[in-house]
């Protein structure tokens, strides 16, 4: 926030009501009933459940007494950092009261570029504030850096205290309590408590509509609706079985070229993160460069679908696709892209195809996509064998793994965007949360079938089978990618804390064909989405694969733009000659549906 517009009234401060006691007294009172009834409800389904509220299913009690342990074991290095940490606020101490006095003083610590939480002018300009923001600083790296050289744990017991250390430290920062966020206190001040009290009632909607469990309202779920100002690129359902839809979209340009493509995007989300927008949608931008553009549309499934397995995701997925699109437009062959786990699938696809000597994938793309899972990024701390196994007994009595939980998970990755801002807006200020198409998308979450999503965890994941040889049996056959020959684009993002890039850049080596590397900038999703025309990020190129990706980068040339054209570049040459357009549904392949088709439509938060 600028100093103009901290100080300057808006219109809706000019409208807001003056402060009323009576409607103060009548808002908490209903607040306190429907807390009452949250609290009655939510104790009522543990005593049915007869499951303790304080399970540890992710063994954090035992980690932090192996790193407590651990830190005891050498009392002279903790003594030493303690007072190194006095000093620092000595010195903090100190330069505040010279700034109170007006002398000017360098910072103490200050937050890393690119932190929101402390935009707010009175966060650098009040000295209170300033004297709260770098005591916090000050103690957040203190206590991270101590726990990430704490020395004597094994990987994974680093990697789960060294991420729940951060968690910890992100929730106390000082900008999500009313008293010292400097925003909310005026705002406090200035409404007579009732943005509190607003932001009660959002928290206990939010409650209440999880059931229970907080579901933090991200967006305005009103304002989008798919097929009408998201997901709106003209198509038709043209196949349909239980796991998936393949939509056919129509195309936009006089000539397409011959070979079609099909685009594979992960089941852990809806497609749509591919066709947000006219003008950032990657499927409407394809289709424009002439390409007959075929996605595939994961069903949400629920628990009659618990006994699909991966190999299940190979023949009724990929293969599926791959047939019903020769069949529709009597090509012999199509170009492939996979999007995150799309990309792990469309690789278990090209070794099967390599074993059946199926050559109908011409190219293939993987945007984003581990086949490596050495280093697998931030999701590996909640992958071992003790919480896999919890999480397996809790499938087991649903059939599947609940959206909101993969969700959250993802959320806890980028807690002070995806949480905490949250927090602050919705329940310290009392706002209501802004309209936004991609939020919409990441809260219209996906189930996952039980018996899938462990064999994913298990030999993907912990196991790290696809890469080997015969690692992994799909179908009867013992898939080993190297024997694939397919040309093939991989692009990553260099801020990505998914599907990290220096791991996904192992494919290139891993597959047996010829490979180009990308990477652009930003993360896994806007270094993905990224159209030319909002002239964003750039991208890196290297002409050459060298063994390792930071030799990799250290020959690569940036770029301005979006990696959209370079992809677009080496696909044509893979595109065969142009012929007429393909209308969708007017083939072998009939219409069933209009895009974005009817799976996608199903929610797993029942809105």
């Amino acid at each position: 926030m600028s100093k103009s517009s901290a100080s300057a009234p808006s219109p809706q401060d000019d409208a807001r009501p003056s402060f009323d006691p009576i409607a103060l007294a009548e808002s908490m009172a209903s607040a306190a009933e429907k807390s009452a009834k949250l609290l009655g409800d939510f104790a009522a389904r543990h005593a049915r459940s007869g499951k303790s509220l304080f399970a540890d299913e992710l063994g954090l009690g035992k980690a932090f007494m192996e790193l407590a342990s651990n830190m005891l074991a050498n009392p002279t290095r903790l003594a030493e950092s303690q007072m190194a940490l006095w000093q620092q606020y000595m010195t903090l101490w100190q330069n505040s009261m010279l700034r109170a006095w007006g002398a000017p003083v360098a910072p103490v610590a200050e937050p890393h570029k690119g932190d929101k939480r402390f935009r707010h002018d009175d966060w650098q300009d009040h000295v209170l504030f300033d004297y709260i923001k770098q005591s916090y600083l000050i103690a957040a790296r203190w206590l991270h850096e101590n726990v990430a050289s704490v020395e004597g744990l094994d990987e994974q017991t680093q990697k789960k205290v060294d991420f729940f250390t951060r968690q910890y430290i992100d929730a106390l920062a000082p900008s999500n309590f009313a008293l010292t966020n400097p925003e909310v206190f005026k705002e406090t001040i200035a409404s007579g408590g009732q943005n509190l009290v607003k932001g009660l009632h959002n928290l206990l909607d939010d409650i209440e509509r999880g059931n229970g469990k907080l579901r933090i309202s991200m967006t305005d779920a009103k304002a989008f609706e798919l097929g009408v100002n998201i997901g709106t690129t003209p198509g038709k359902v043209v196949f349909r079985n239980e796991l998936i839809e393949l939509i056919q979209y129509e195309p936009s340009t006089t000539k397409v070229h011959e070979r079609p493509l099909l685009v594979i995007p992960p089941w852990i989300n809806k497609f749509y993160i591919l066709d947000l927008r006219e003008k950032n949608s990657f499927l409407r931008w394809a289709v424009g460069q002439g390409h007959t553009v075929f996605v595939i549309s994961w069903v949400n499934p629920d628990e009659r679908l618990a006994g699909k397995d991966f190999e299940d995701y190979l023949t009724e997925g990929t293969l599926a696709a791959i047939d019903a699109i020769v069949q529709g437009t009597g090509a012999k062959d199509v170009n492939a892209i996979g999007y995150c786990l799309g990309g792990t699938l469309l690789a278990a696809t090209l070794g099967w195809m390599a074993a059946k000597k199926d050559r109908r994938i011409a190219s293939a793309t993987f945007m984003t996509s581990l086949v490596d899972f050495t280093n697998a990024g931030e999701l590996e701390v909640f992958i071992d064998e003790a919480q896999v196994a919890s999480l397996e007994r809790k499938m087991q009595e649903r059939g599947y793994i609940e959206g909101s939980e993969m969700a959250s998970t993802f959320n806890m990755l980028r807690a002070n965007d995806l949480i905490w801002s949250f927090v602050i807006n919705n329940y310290l200020l009392g706002r209501d949360p802004f309209p936004f198409d991609l939020l919409h998308w990441n809260c219209d979450a996906t189930r996952m079938p039980a018996k899938m999503h462990s064999f994913y965890l298990r030999n993907l994941y912990m196991r790290n089978a696809l890469r080997k040889p015969g690692g992994v049996t799909l179908d009867g056959v013992p898939i080993d990618l190297s024997k694939s020959k397919v040309p093939t684009y991989f692009v990553s993002a260099i801020e990505d804390h998914i599907a990290p890039w220096k791991t996904t850049y192992a494919g290139t080596s891993i597959l047996g064909g010829p490979s180009r590397f990308v990477l652009s900038g930003s993360g896994h999703i806007a270094g993905m989405i990224n159209p030319p025309a909002a002239g964003k990020y750039g991208y890196w190129t290297n002409e050459k694969l060298a063994p390792t990706p930071d030799e990799w980068f250290a020959g690569a040339k940036q770029h301005e733009g979006s990696w959209w054209t370079d992809w677009q570049a080496w696909v044509g040459e893979r595109t065969g000659r142009e012929v007429a357009p393909r209308i969708a549904g007017k083939g072998k392949l009939k219409a069933l549906a209009d895009a974005p088709g009817t799976y996608v439509r199903i929610r797993a938060d029942g809105r």
